[in-house]
């Protein structure tokens, strides 16, 4: 069991504005037109998943749409340039500054699980702080443009990354290895236990992320974009119905506070991996 604090964050509306919705704002597409006319019939006639639906409605407007098609280099570009959260660019420093010099022995990682496209969120400003980021991806074809989905991640999808993180199987060198995640680890031998995660997400998508941090005695986190004021009553659904720890808007600014919120967070669960290897060593 290391002494590790995992923080693992939802991205869109939870770290930036919807990163889809901006790129096919950016390339010239009708976004309300195209979740209300094209993805709303195929969930609400249709039985589709909400993210297996964006992520079909996109191919089509790869293959047939006055823009053009949707390329790994544009979804790439617009990574690079989307915008972020308040605070979102210095957030992680400041909770490791903080957690240095609270607890030294006690590391902070960093993971982003999100139903997003990944290929657009590796390319973001922030992307070097995760110690591995999940999402959804594409198969390209030969002239780069999208193809098929070749991972969705929604919902309880969300919680396969979860077990990841807690039985350590991360990084590149867990690339490959579809069925790892289902080995049976001792419960002394797993890498962060539940118990010392913290989950920060807006969505209904993040709800079993929310559910099994909760029950498992780590920390969860509701947010809404101060923006998008008709998301607020949603988020608070999460306090009625005992998903979250605690409901903030999503901004990340030193006197913001859900920042402040984190730092006691990762400070509280620091202090019980501390206290539980001197309890162990004496």
């Amino acid at each position: 069991m290391a002494d590790v604090v995992a923080l693992v964050f939802d991205f869109d509306d939870t770290l930036a504005p919807d990163s889809t919705s901006g790129f096919l704002q950016d390339i010239g597409v009708d976004v309300p037109a195209f979740w209300h006319e094209q993805v709303d019939p195929l969930l609400n006639h249709e039985d589709w998943d909400p993210v297996p639906a964006y992520l079909y409605r996109m191919l089509e407007l790869s293959r047939s749409g006055p823009q053009g098609p949707i390329t790994r280099d544009r979804l790439r570009d617009w990574g690079r340039r989307l915008p972020l959260h308040e605070g979102v660019t210095t957030l992680f420093e400041r909770l490791r500054e903080r957690l240095r010099h609270a607890h030294p022995t006690v590391q902070l990682e960093f993971y982003l699980v999100s139903s997003g496209i990944g290929d657009v969120l590796r390319e973001t400003p922030i992307a070097g702080w995760f110690s591995d980021i999940w999402a959804s991806e594409f198969h390209y074809g030969p002239d780069g443009a999208i193809e098929f989905p070749r991972r969705v991640v929604s919902f309880t999808d969300k919680t396969r990354y979860l077990f990841h993180i807690q039985k350590g199987i991360i990084g590149s060198d867990s690339r490959n290895k579809p069925f790892e995640v289902n080995r049976k680890v001792d419960p002394d031998k797993l890498r962060v236990p539940f118990e010392q995660m913290i989950f920060v997400g807006d969505g209904y998508t993040d709800i079993p992320c929310f559910s099994l941090i909760r029950r498992s005695g780590g920390v969860a986190f509701g947010v809404w974009d101060p923006r998008h004021k008709e998301k607020r009553s949603r988020a608070w659904g999460f306090i009625e119905d005992g998903r979250v720890s605690n409901l903030n808007q999503a901004r990340f600014g030193e006197d913001a506070e859900l920042y402040q919120w984190l730092e006691a967070a990762v400070e509280s669960l620091a202090s019980k991996i501390v206290l539980r290897a001197r309890m162990y060593r004496g």
